[in-house]
């Protein structure tokens, strides 16, 4: 196995009997690298980490953590990970340091060095000031932070975040991310899923985007978005008329159109021709164009290419993920 790689999978399959929930997918994670895995639910990110994890066993393929085999060498492979999943893995009925000290004692941590390392944890993420508070009295936001300081006890080398913000608020969420960052600045190698592709964007330096089991493609999210350079995009807002996405649609040049928000994102041909059909467009269905703007593509716009799924689907799927507990 590459020194420069903390992870590598190969050929990587997983069944619930018949269900084939990964099929057989190759990547590796470079040291200190941060690396996201995005796609929809039910695409195969949890069980991908659950294999790399030890909680569930690969049908066949093989994964290595720092060069140990997670089938043949699962202890040894677990030394080196920090895990968070994407529901609550605190004890509510315990404090904040007591939470920290608890799993410091399950990883071996010397009792020495338990006091120093919950310190530095809590402080690091805020929440020293509130160490003797037990954890049901803390924020989701708040939860996050603590599960990941857990997770950290033990200096894991890897940490594998499994949707880190899925039912956190904007601030707890922005929060979640900067700690991410500075943890890897800080040298930590993240192992990121996620299904807002926006994360994906702010956070990963390499991405692979996975759907029904399968890798589509894997690369840096600003290579991705150069896959789809020929589209031309534009998005425009009109001062009303909701239900008109089926008759842009009919247009000229116009090969698909996306609503996001009050402004419908038109993929076309020729991006000078289309103008002054929008504008003629709007005259006789009797609206008035608020904004009109050309864009580079986007992530999300990669996404959508590549996986045919809409952002749509994303979103609604968002709004159906229960939150962490608490």
């Amino acid at each position: 196995m590459p020194s420069q790689s903390s992870v590598e999978v190969s050929n990587l399959t997983k069944y619930y009997g018949k269900l084939l929930a990964v099929d057989q997918i190759n990547f590796e994670v470079k040291t200190k690298e941060l690396f996201g895995f995005l796609g929809p639910n039910g695409a195969g990110k949890t069980t991908t980490i659950n294999m790399l994890t030890g909680v569930t066993k690969p049908t066949s393929g093989t994964a290595f953590i720092l060069g140990h085999d997670v089938t043949q060498e699962p202890v040894r492979a677990k030394e080196h990970v920090g895990v968070v999943t994407d529901v609550s893995g605190v004890y509510d009925e315990m404090t904040a340091w007591d939470n920290i000290n608890f799993c410091a004692k399950i990883h071996g941590v010397p009792k020495e060095k338990r006091m120093s390392r919950a310190k530095e944890l809590l402080e690091l993420f805020g929440l020293y000031n509130r160490r003797n508070d037990r954890a049901d009295t803390f924020s989701r936001g708040m939860k996050k932070r603590l599960m990941i300081a857990t997770a950290l006890v033990h200096e894991p080398e890897i940490l594998f975040l499994d949707e880190p913000t899925t039912g956190l608020d904007v601030q707890s969420s922005r929060q979640i991310r900067d700690l991410i960052k500075e943890l890897n600045r800080n040298g930590a190698t993240v192992f990121l899923t996620t299904h807002y592709i926006e994360e994906a964007d702010q956070l990963c330096q390499r991405v692979a985007i996975i759907d029904r089991g399968k890798i589509v493609t894997l690369d840096t999210p600003e290579k991705l978005k150069t896959m789809v350079q020929a589209e031309h995009i534009i998005e425009v807002s009109f001062d009303h008329g909701e239900e008109i996405a089926d008759k842009l649609k009919r247009l000229g040049y116009v090969r698909d159109v996306v609503t996001a928000g009050d402004k419908f994102k038109l993929y076309v041909e020729d991006p000078s021709a289309m103008l002054p059909l929008i504008f003629h467009f709007a005259e006789k269905n009797h609206l008035k164009v608020v904004s009109v703007n050309t864009l580079k593509p986007t992530l999300e716009d990669a996404f959508v290419k590549l996986t045919g799924l809409r952002p749509e689907v994303m979103a609604t799927e968002k709004e159906h993920v229960k939150p962490a507990r608490g």
